[in-house]
């Protein structure tokens, strides 16, 4: 007994510094640790974009969504927006074909004319070979996707060469692409040498170079006809990110600070009520046991709570809504427990080995119940969007600590307190319900 009251003694500790920890970083301002709230619970604006993919090859789709998405985050971050979330996800329009589209939430912002200004205009880079046909005695140029787009380039600088007039330098801009873009741009270089490589940035010629020999090394230089102004411009958007796809502004709207709090409050007060009324039942029905598991289920609660902190994850109403079921899951492995004990005490044991054998048959349901709840919350995260997913990681992370507190906290408080044999109050603290075990 004396290992398991230190053990008990060590978790209690760990409780009070858990539950210390999270009051102490929420109250302190400048914590690292706040809660980091979703945009239902923060206020602020959301943006959904369309992705144009027509002129995407299908097997590269996928790439250039992830590619616009990193875009989008780096673009949004260097504007200073407060924990922004940028989502990808694929929708059925109303004609049948299935759109990407990329979510934007901006917590904090709610004007969304500043938010799409924050956004900007990211300009959307290609390069794309010259052809000419002739139809009748006229002759026409047209041009043809190389593959050779934004999402390949790594970083743009400002250069200045020979301009027209003797003496002058011209502005420059110079690309430098990724190891793919490398591979990619010396292979349309040496397949296409004497022919016209134009430049594009958003739709519209730039510059029009005639491929001289293969370019090995990933570096391009852009030679339009650019001002000292207009190139630096260029270089800085093309930094921000260009776009390795177009997107247009499919839909926009506003969450209030005011819905916000009235969320926080909302979940709040459903959690603490919940919390009473399991407590009080526990404790009226299982007595002790009951009185140990509610001891338990708050070290769960801020156990819990400590790692929404840490990790972080953004806590939205349906996280709230998840962290709050998942109690549910540890209380239910305490009922199990105990019930199991009950019936080893109705049949002569000694309280002590009835709560080990109690615990003991209770593992295989516990378990198969954790593990299909945790099958489903994975499914959930997998295949739902974003407000489907906020729910299923705190459920998931939730099942798995209510596992730890039924299986590990409850079965040491219980074994630090219950005595060999059940005599004098013993026989009614081990009892439940309306009977004496």
């Amino acid at each position: 007994m004396t290992r398991f009251r230190v053990f008990a003694g060590i978790a209690l500790i760990i409780g009070f510094l858990l539950i210390y920890f999270v009051w102490a970083t929420e109250t302190n301002p400048t914590s690292a640790y706040h809660f980091k709230l979703g945009l239902d619970l923060a206020g602020g604006t959301e943006l959904v974009y369309k992705a144009d993919m027509s002129q995407t090859p299908s097997s590269e789709r996928s790439d250039a969504l992830s590619a616009l998405q990193g875009v989008i985050e780096r673009r949004v971050n260097l504007f200073g927006v407060a924990e922004p979330l940028v989502q990808t996800e694929q929708a059925s329009a109303l004609s049948g074909i299935t759109e990407d589209r990329l979510i934007v939430d901006l917590p904090g912002v709610t004007d969304i004319k500043a938010a799409v200004a924050a956004l900007g205009k990211t300009p959307t880079l290609e390069f794309m070979l010259a052809t000419t046909t002739t139809v009748g005695t006229t002759t026409e140029v047209a041009y043809v996707p190389t593959g050779l787009t934004g999402r390949y380039l790594s970083s743009a600088a400002l250069g200045f060469g020979s301009g027209a007039t003797a003496g002058l330098s011209a502005p420059q801009v110079i690309l430098t692409f990724n190891s793919a873009g490398a591979t990619l741009f010396e292979k349309i270089t040496s397949e296409n040498v004497g022919r016209t490589l134009a430049i594009f940035l958003d739709g519209q010629p730039i510059s029009e170079p005639v491929i001289q020999e293969a370019i090995p090394g990933g570096q391009a230089t852009i030679t339009g006809n650019f001002t000292a102004t207009g190139a630096r411009d260029l270089v800085r958007n093309l930094n921000f990110g260009a776009l390795p796809v177009p997107i247009t502004l499919e839909s926009s709207s506003a969450v209030g600070p005011t819905l916000g709090a009235a969320a926080i409050s909302a979940g709040v007060v459903a959690g603490v009520i919940g919390f009473i009324v399991i407590a009080l039942f526990m404790i009226a029905w299982y007595r002790l046991p009951g009185l140990i598991a509610t001891v338990a289920l708050a070290e769960y609660l801020a156990f819990m709570l400590a790692i929404i902190k840490i990790i972080p994850v953004t806590l939205t109403a349906s996280g709230i809504a998840g962290l709050i079921i998942s109690v549910g899951m540890a209380v239910d492995a305490n009922v199990l427990i105990f019930e199991r004990s009950k019936e080893e005490l109705r049949e002569g044991k000694d309280p002590r080995e009835a709560v080990h054998v109690g615990f003991a048959r209770a593992w295989t349901a516990i378990r198969d119940g954790h593990l299909t709840m945790i099958i489903s919350g994975v499914i959930l995260f997998w295949l739902g969007t974003s407000i489907v997913q906020g729910f299923a990681l705190v459920f998931v992370l939730g099942v798995l600590a209510s596992f730890i507190s039924a299986i590990s906290l409850s079965r040491v408080f219980l074994l630090s307190l219950v005595p060999e044999h059940k005599k004098g109050i013993w026989k009614f603290l081990m009892g439940s319900g309306i009977h004496n075990a």
